[in-house]
């Protein structure tokens, strides 16, 4: 008998269903929140009351588009966390009011996990990373190197002490003036310019961790200064800024990366996070096959979305691990 898991994904401003049967994906609707960028940022409380006018027809064509009816599920899973926690209540409650209408069990999925078993989707179309891996979270909110042993035996041993990298990403858009979110714009951007035109200094943390926020501030100041010198700066230069930024950010990560290596002996690195979908990451690690082997997700699987939270719900499902209604959303909830 096929096995059909519905996945609920709103951790932040993206509202997600999604139906697997098997592993197979059978459909995965997103629907975004275009009034965020107004305002330059994910505003929590829009988020939230966003996600309760779209979660019922999101999850309602999921299953349409699957051409199953919703008593053939077999469970729901859904993101307890990490992420914004009026928006992990409005899919957490929804599903757990669905599961016992349905009788079927509910799965609590962990997001930052779900980044990293998305690779294992039956679609991928890709080769299947094995264990053990390094895992490479990158996000708006998240940045983090995870050792891999199997599904869901995974530890963090590297991650950022302040700013996540996408955050570092848009905020730095910002201040060259391109609109929210600005991680894309830079990568695009990059393409244009000449990415020995500016240095930027690295920031020097122990061991696999990150920290960003140092070189946010040194990228604002140095905009700031030459801003003075010349006017029109950012008009002239915003290319080779964004290339400038970028290959320094990518030389960051591909450091750590190269030290988590180095320390653990493991060469299967994988990605997982809206920023793994980064041009620049890509073309440094892909082509880098003699240290390590890279394994980067389909470019729909990289952002927020279900069918990576239906997948564990998946895995999970195989071995019994059922959640209860008593678990409640977790703004903060580690590997």
């Amino acid at each position: 008998m096929p096995t059909y898991i519905l996945g609920i994904e709103s951790s932040c401003d993206d509202t997600s269903a999604s139906v697997l049967c098997d592993g197979k994906v059978l459909s995965n609707l997103v629907a975004n929140q275009e009034i965020h960028k107004s305002y330059g940022g994910v505003v929590p409380e829009l988020a939230s009351r966003a996600h309760q006018q779209n979660i019922i027809p999101v999850v309602n064509q999921a299953i349409l588009k699957a051409n199953i009816d919703k008593k053939q599920l077999n469970a729901i899973a859904y993101t307890r966390g990490p992420g914004l926690l009026g928006s992990l209540l409005v899919g957490s409650s929804f599903s757990k009011s669905l599961s016992m209408g349905l009788e079927v069990p509910i799965i609590e999925v962990n997001h930052m996990q779900a980044h990293l078993l998305a690779h294992f989707i039956e679609d991928c179309n890709t080769e299947k990373p094995k264990f053990p891996f390094i895992g490479v979270t990158i996000s708006g909110g998240h940045t983090q190197i995870v050792l891999v042993k199997d599904y869901f035996d995974m530890k963090v041993i590297g991650e950022t002490l302040d700013d996540a990298i996408g955050e570092t990403f848009d905020k730095c858009g910002k201040m060259m003036g391109l609109s929210y979110p600005a991680g894309p714009l830079v990568d695009k951007n990059s393409k244009l310019g000449d990415a020995e035109k500016f240095k930027f200094t690295k920031p020097k943390v122990a061991g696999l961790n990150f920290s960003f926020s140092g070189l946010k501030t040194g990228f604002h100041r140095f905009i700031e200064n030459k801003i003075r010198e010349e006017e029109n700066f950012l008009s002239l230069e915003t290319n080779n800024l964004c290339a400038s930024l970028q290959k320094t950010i990518v030389d960051i990560l591909y450091e750590k990366i190269n030290s988590a290596v180095q320390e653990t002996g493991i060469k299967n690195i994988v990605f997982g996070g809206g920023v793994s979908c980064n041009t620049g990451i890509i073309e440094r690690f892909k082509n880098d096959n003699n240290n390590f082997k890279a394994f980067f997700p389909k470019f729909e699987y990289t952002t927020d979305n279900a069918a990576m939270i239906a997948m564990v719900g998946y895995l999970k499902y195989l071995n019994s691990d059922f959640s209860n209604l008593k678990e409640g959303a977790k703004a903060r909830y580690k590997i």
